[in-house]
């Protein structure tokens, strides 16, 4: 029995609509691969949950078969779980952690206020939104001044979060590079916020003497290019 606050995702329009015409409706979006048996566990687990929370739209997806899809929502391995409300990402779970999955399904269903994200310029404890902006975008371009090479990723060097981040660190490990890094999985603010600053939207983001570069696939062609090394500091290179 398919409950009626289940979709099994056809078209990202699908998901566009149910984003733009129900913003107060907290979205509980499954990234899945049929073939993997953790997500196949997790499936039943999020088939149960949607009968049991009736207030929340629940979304499986396919992972493969939308690339563009996880690529917006950050996700670099399946299973993999995102709540949305009004637009933004609330919450989310990596890897098959069925307790958890559940314990933010009942907090969402609630309309707890405690995991919800603020936007960049969005009005908090009564601050004028204009300095809220202003106070983050002052945080956000001291954070990418903070070494010559900035790299903010998911998790650590030593232990990325993220294929993608363990990439762009191989990369810069590979060319003797020195850099800093922010974890950005510690701190959403500047994870939602780096995004509007950069308009980039996605991560690993990596930044030279306080200039956005790109991401991992704009990395790997100044590499090919020699760019990456020209574009380099002398204090950045290790001797």
């Amino acid at each position: 029995m398919t409950s009626s606050n289940f979709l099994s995702l056809a078209t990202p329009e699908q998901l566009y609509s149910l984003l733009q015409d129900h913003p107060n409706t907290t979205i509980v979006i499954n990234f899945s691969a049929e073939w993997l048996p953790q997500s196949q566990q997790m499936n039943a687990v999020f088939a149960e949950l949607t009968m049991r929370y009736p207030s929340l739209q629940f979304v499986q997806i396919e992972a493969e078969n939308f690339e563009e899809l996880a690529e917006q929502y950050e996700v670099s391995a399946v299973p993999a779980f995102v709540f949305v409300h009004k637009l933004m990402t609330v919450d989310r779970i990596e890897g098959a952690n069925a307790p958890e999955l559940t314990r933010l399904a009942e907090k969402h269903s609630k309309g707890t206020s405690s995991g919800s994200a603020t936007a960049p310029g969005a009005s908090t404890a009564g601050i004028p939104s204009t300095e809220v902006k202003q106070d983050l975008n002052t945080r956000l371009k001291e954070l990418i001044h903070r070494a010559p090479v900035m790299a903010f990723i998911k998790g650590t060097p030593t232990q990325p979060r993220c294929g993608f981040s363990k990439q762009l660190i191989g990369i810069l490990n590979d060319h003797h590079v020195k850099f800093g890094y922010f974890d950005i999985l510690t701190d959403d603010e500047v994870r939602q916020g780096l995004k509007e600053y950069s308009s980039w939207p996605t991560y690993p983001q990596l930044y030279i003497e306080g200039e956005l570069c790109g991401g991992l696939d704009i990395i790997k062609e100044m590499v090919q290019s020699g760019e990456l090394v020209e574009s380099l500091p002398a204090s950045a290179i290790e001797q």
